[in-house]
């Protein structure tokens, strides 16, 4: 349906459960981007985002690779470092430090991009290792799918700007940490600014960077009225996002809503913003 709507990309959370979801439906992300994939020939398809919590880079590089063919390269990696919540605490392992967390983020961020794109990689690291691990057949993209890199601190953002092919960002300390709709904002243009920075000081153009928001991190949902999603694409664009990524409206709590503000956004909205 999204394909049909006219949006662009379609991404699902890489959890093994999550906030107030965990006692209801939940499948992995991998089978079901896979199942989207078969199903549709336009849209790209993404993670939002995977994460080292329960992955590892050797056997999710064959899964990134499956989908990507699968897909006919249409697949988007969504990449962070993991949050302290349910995907951690599930395993029973002790909970990481952020600056711990952000660390095995770096190692397992790199030694994926090394396995998708060299022929046969050992690695011996603080948090993963690898033993001559193979790509082959290799993404259909090349030199590898492309790495969307959730970052908001400066060590995150500097991974992003070594490794991403595009940035995503819920805006610093979304969520409780951030109160009310101005506020959200504001902390989305200092995240912008911070992470221009970054590219400029790797020698990348901030410009060409394709900056992902993920629109509903704020206290309002982006889909609460036809309105609300007008302002949310014109304020992040005056922000330098070249994409906007909502929720698929719920009956219940979190992102509740109603599939007829979907539709209205897509036959009102989205065909100006192809024109343009």
């Amino acid at each position: 349906m999204a394909e049909e709507y006219g949006f662009d990309h379609a991404w699902t959370y890489d959890h093994v459960g999550w906030r107030s979801l965990v006692d209801k439906p939940w499948f992995d992300a991998v089978p079901t981007l896979t199942a989207a994939a078969t199903v549709t020939s336009r849209i790209k398809l993404g993670t939002l985002v995977s994460s080292p919590n329960f992955r590892h880079p050797v056997h999710f590089a064959r899964e990134v690779t499956a989908l990507d063919d699968v897909s006919d390269g249409r697949f988007l990696l969504g990449l962070g470092s993991g949050s302290s919540g349910f995907d951690e605490r599930v395993f029973g392992t002790e909970p990481l430090s952020i600056s711990d967390r952000v660390e095995r983020f770096g190692e397992f961020t790199e030694l994926l991009d090394s396995i998708l794109t060299n022929d046969n990689v050992s690695s011996d690291g603080k948090y993963y290792s690898a033993v001559e691990a193979r790509r082959s057949p290799g993404c259909v993209q090349t030199p590898r799918v492309p790495f969307v890199v959730a970052a908001e601190g400066p060590r995150a953002m500097r991974l992003a700007a070594r490794f991403g092919n595009g940035w995503v960002t819920n805006g610093r300390g979304s969520g409780a940490e951030v109160t009310g709709d101005e506020a959200w904002w504001r902390s989305l243009r200092d995240n912008t600014e911070r992470f221009e920075e970054v590219l400029r000081e790797r020698g990348r153009v901030p410009g060409r960077v394709p900056r992902y928001l993920n629109a509903d991190a704020g206290s309002v949902y982006s889909l609460s009225s036809v309105e609300r999603f007008r302002d949310v694409l014109g304020r992040a664009g005056e922000l330098g996002f070249t994409d906007v990524i909502v929720h698929w409206p719920r009956t219940e709590a979190p992102f509740a809503g109603q599939e007829s503000v979907l539709e209205e956004i897509a036959s009102e909205v989205l065909p100006g913003l192809k024109e343009h």
